[in-house]
């Protein structure tokens, strides 16, 4: 699923690495272009939180299903969040909505590694007890929001009900 997803992605047109010619385990600028282009950045808090989400979903409406089949569903969802997020529309919404002005969509390593990311955080959530992946999400969403002033919570809100405030906030 997951070299399908890179496949599609290719197709696409996006870049399977950064353009810039190198790869990077970790990007710390936001308003760079080396952002969403490598292995991690600021955003990949947000694919382990996907994780932490995904797992509770199977919990909640797949529990009698084995749990290489909850996983199955998670990387399901969120490969075909990349490649909603890849598409035209959405990096458009993103430049509109979002801080994101120059925006341009991610290479097909770091939507292989937000994949990867996202079923590091269902592994973790599924090992850890529910309070303390409650209380590492919110940790997570707690440093992003101080270190970038962004993180899944306003990410999703600037998408699907974009506010004037928050975008002039995030802006500095």
């Amino acid at each position: 699923m997951v070299a399908a997803t890179a496949a599609i992605l290719l197709w696409m047109g996006r870049p399977p690495i950064c353009t810039c010619g190198t790869v990077k385990m970790w990007v710390g600028a936001v308003q760079g272009p080396d952002n969403s282009q490598h292995l991690a950045d600021w955003y990949t808090f947000s694919h382990i939180i996907h994780g932490f989400l995904f797992y509770a979903l199977g919990w909640a409406f797949l529990r009698r299903n084995p749990p290489g089949d909850r996983l199955l569903a998670a990387v399901s969802i969120e490969a075909g969040w990349e490649l909603l997020e890849n598409s035209q529309w959405i990096i458009d919404r993103y430049r509109q909505a979002t801080m994101a002005l120059g925006y341009n969509g991610d290479s097909v390593l770091n939507s292989v590694a937000d994949i990867g990311w996202m079923t590091l955080g269902w592994a973790v959530a599924r090992r850890l007890p529910v309070w303390a992946t409650i209380v590492l999400a919110l940790a997570f969403e707690l440093l992003a929001l101080l270190m970038v002033r962004d993180n899944l919570t306003l990410n999703v809100l600037m998408l699907v009900a974009p506010v004037d405030a928050v975008r002039v906030w995030q802006a500095g």
